[in-house]
């Protein structure tokens, strides 16, 4: 039956977000921009050192943080295991809502 496939399923998503306290919200950004030093080697706007940022939304609003160098492998990771889990949730939802939607028709043919 469909729906033993999808709780199945939905079981191995549940199971398979284990590690829920890594997870880093937000998108990270590689940026160029001037150190600000006047006779630094990016004054002139052409040799522009990388910078590495994790844009989340905190209380609605947009913000940017300096990921160091030595972070960013991690920051990636866990950012990309959120994307991953916000990708599980919204598949468990769709199929609860299958379920549901089943069980009410059941009930609603059962009824007089």
């Amino acid at each position: 039956m469909a729906f033993d496939r999808d709780l199945d399923f939905r079981g191995k998503l549940v199971r398979s977000r284990g590690a829920l306290r890594d997870l880093l919200p937000g998108s990270l950004v590689e940026r160029q921009r001037q150190c600000g030093k006047p006779n630094g080697r990016c004054a002139d706007g052409k040799q522009l050192p990388a910078e590495l940022q994790i844009s989340v939304r905190i209380d609605g609003q947009r913000k940017t943080f300096h990921v160091p160098a030595e972070l960013a492998e991690e920051a990636c990771n866990q950012v990309e295991m959120d994307k991953r889990f916000q990708k599980a949730a919204a598949t468990i939802c769709q199929i609860n809502l299958r379920r549901f939607l089943g069980r009410r028709r059941e009930k609603e043919k059962g009824s007089p």
